[in-house]
């Protein structure tokens, strides 16, 4: 008999979100996995399977009954000759990365965060950079999908294709994701280069710099020109560094908290600790080389709001143009930095915000220096206004404020996916407030 614990609080690693199910789950077999979404049905409670957490939105939350993964992290099968891995949905990617390091693998493209699951990553749609990349449900071959009814489907592009299209980016509403299989490449290092530049320069030659370099994005510091432009290619060099802790965390990071939280009382001195910190810790080229995750995997610092939306990578320049403007018109308007700029191919998959077209990956970004909450309503919604405009798709982990009619505008698929949940889940176990609000 598997039980659950009550009295417990969840809270997204950002802090930001939060909820007390009911009963709450480590479950460490499929058999466990089916009795809770028995006794679920039988009391009527909704479920909810959470990973690493790390969402900064409510898509995981809910009052109900909550699985967390975390015992369900085996790594199940690699296939040195396909390059493929199968994997359990609870394992974290930092404990994968260095698994498949062993067997001298690797994934081709990780977001900046590792302390997240296998299931849970590619279930809102978790991307980097690079226009010749997809996002990373893009590198998924298969997976097993666990119904409301207890039945296990096996998914891939030959078998279930049209659930498999939905479920690669599934949003925690299709069932529960037992296994997941990655196309892997073999093993790399990556050499990073950063340096200064100015955001005339990059939007002038965006297309130069996406054809220069694999990996490439670029942070720009609002209520400036300043821009950060990040380079990262395989090399074959051993591993160097010309980072340096003291810079990087006591000032980057301890100066800059506390400095943001004085500018919550004299809020006008956000422009000038933009200009600052880019002159102080970005004005210079910075180099490293590593193995390929090392390299990806990035610092979140501190506890932060985000938004993040994908537009057609055609109308970058545009838009960005359009929120440095709004930003100079209104001055009571501030924008902590960076404003990170990424690129991600298109693709199939039904609930991706690159569906069909090459985007850009425009976020932003509220510190919340030692938890204190800066006003962003005005900034969140000026950049939600031009997002819209410009056709943009909001990431599914990172709280929006869209909602079922906005989504049947900006995906044409979104009829299919709904019509593949309803018969998966047709009483809505899965669902919660952030779901509705999707779905009705």
């Amino acid at each position: 008999m598997v039980h659950g614990q009550g009295g417990f609080k969840f809270q997204n690693w950002a802090k930001t979100y939060g909820s007390s199910p009911e009963l709450y789950f480590q479950p460490t077999s499929v058999e466990e996995i089916r009795e809770i979404l028995d006794m679920a049905r039988q009391r009527n409670k909704r479920v909810k399977v959470v990973g690493g957490g790390h969402s900064p939105s409510d898509i995981a939350c809910t009052d109900d009954f909550m699985i967390q993964m975390g015992k369900m992290n085996k790594v199940l099968k690699v296939d040195k000759e396909k390059q493929q891995v199968t994997v359990e949905g609870g394992i974290f990617l930092s404990d994968l990365n260095v698994e498949l390091s062993k067997h001298g693998l690797a994934l081709a493209n990780l977001g900046a965060v590792s302390e997240v699951a296998a299931a849970g990553v590619i279930g809102t749609g978790t991307h980097n950079t690079g226009i010749k990349h997809g996002i990373l449900p893009t590198q998924v071959v298969g997976l097993s999908l666990l119904t409301a009814s207890g039945d296990i489907l096996e998914c891939s592009e030959s078998i279930n294709a049209d659930i498999f299209q939905a479920a690669r980016l599934h949003l925690g509403c299709l069932g529960v994701v037992l296994t997941v299989t990655f196309q892997c490449v073999p093993q790399f290092h990556l050499h990073e280069v950063t340096f200064p530049s100015t955001l005339t320069e990059v939007l002038n030659h965006l297309d130069d710099h996406l054809k220069r370099s694999q990996y490439f994005r670029f942070l720009w510091f609002p209520h400036s020109e300043n821009v950060t432009v990040i380079y990262q290619d395989p090399t074959n060099k051993p591993p160097s560094s010309s980072a340096n802790w003291f810079w990087d965390y006591a000032v980057g990071y301890y100066l800059l908290e506390f400095l943001l939280w004085i500018s919550t009382f004299v809020p006008s001195l956000v422009c000038w600790i933009n200009r600052f910190f880019f002159w102080l810790l970005f004005s210079s080229r910075v180099e490293n080389i590593n193995v390929s995750y090392k390299i990806f995997n990035y610092e979140c610092r501190f506890k932060q709001h985000v938004q993040d939306w994908a537009i057609p990578i055609e109308k970058t320049k545009e838009a960005l143009l359009e929120l440095k403007a709004a930003l100079e018109n209104n001055p009571k308007m501030v924008a902590h930095y960076p404003v990170e700029v990424r690129f991600a191919r298109a693709d199939e998959i039904w609930l991706s915000p690159c569906f069909q077209r090459d985007s850009c990956y425009m976020n932003i970004i509220m510190y919340r220096p030692y938890g204190k909450n800066v006003p962003r309503l005005n900034y969140w919604l000026t950049y939600e206004g031009i997002m819209k405009k410009y056709g943009g798709r909001p990431h599914w982990a990172k709280a929006h404020s869209c909602t079922r009619k906005d989504f049947e505008k900006m995906y044409p698929a979104f009829p299919k996916f709904c019509s593949v949940r309803d018969k998966l889940d047709p009483t809505g176990m899965f669902l919660n407030t952030y779901l509705e609000k999707v779905f009705y």
